[in-house]
């Protein structure tokens, strides 16, 4: 910038004073675009926490308060005590890749070597936290040949191969989950059962599972789907029910839980809105 400024004297378009003026006037203009970007950052970071608090947390209206009298450090303070306790962050793919290398190695290693199904899902439960799945699939069937009763085994095989959307295989791997353990991982297999009949689009029986799945377990997002079900067969009195169900165990849970559920909640009352009036 300085060079610019010497050509444009030399050329006579700058008289040298201005040129004096203009070159102590550079650094405070450095300094001026850092904050400005350093203020456009907290601005998009303000208005993330803003959403955030609006969809998910219960005492919304004293932080949205705060956070809209008190910008700066108002959304700082959100996001230090409401947002990161909840978050569960996790850093990307590619570092979990990069820092799990030789744990990785490690895991195949042992796999190889000792050849239990044990070995395996550890190996696939690795492998499928850096976002290898298609791996860790394989390393999930070859402990399910070694040991086809083995849950965990199961377990891994019928989430990697939903999140592959294979859903027909990972529905049978998940009817062998159930048959050994109905109540495995406190219905979170349950739930992956009626995911894949809605997923096949098998829905009056995803619809059946998912009724008896709620009256065990009351997990916000199996309410939701089952009301999204409901309200497909026609039977809209049944989902506002369901919804409603599903808003009033919200309200009367830990803040910590409406927190972690606060998409779901979200969801259900823009549902509700739209069903038609009884």
């Amino acid at each position: 910038m300085l060079a610019m400024f010497g050509l444009l004297a030399e050329a006579g378009q700058f008289h040298p004073v201005d040129q004096m003026y203009l070159e102590l006037a550079v650094p405070f203009l450095v300094v001026g675009m850092f904050f400005w970007f350093l203020a456009l950052v907290y601005s998009a970071f303000w208005v993330w926490m803003l959403v955030h608090c609006f969809r998910t947390e219960p005492d919304r209206f004293f932080w949205i308060w705060l956070m809209v009298v008190i910008p700066f450090p108002g959304a700082l303070i959100y996001g230090i005590v409401r947002y990161l306790p909840e978050a569960n962050l996790k850093p990307p793919e590619f570092m979990r890749r990069w820092t799990r290398g030789k744990e990785l190695q490690r895991l195949e290693s042992a796999a190889q070597q000792i050849g239990n199904p044990h070995q395996f899902v550890q190996w696939g439960e690795a492998l499928n936290d850096v976002g290898r799945v298609a791996e860790a699939e394989g390393a999930f069937q070859q402990a399910v040949d070694r040991d086809p009763r083995n849950c965990q085994a199961l377990w891994g095989l019928a989430q990697t191969q939903f999140a592959r959307k294979l859903y027909d295989p990972a529905l049978h791997a998940v009817d062998r989950v159930l048959e050994i353990d109905p109540q495995y991982k406190f219905g979170d297999a349950s739930f992956l059962k009626g995911r894949c009949l809605m997923e096949l689009g098998r829905e009056d029986e995803a619809r059946e599972h998912l009724a008896a799945h709620v009256r065990r377990w009351r997990h916000p997002e199996a309410l939701y789907r089952l009301a999204v079900l409901q309200q497909k067969s026609g039977d809209v009195a049944t989902a506002r029910q369901t919804l409603v169900a599903m808003l009033q165990d919200l309200a009367t849970s830990p803040a910590a839980i409406a927190r972690k559920f606060g998409r779901w909640k979200s969801r259900a009352k823009k549902m509700l809105r739209g069903l038609p009036k009884a």
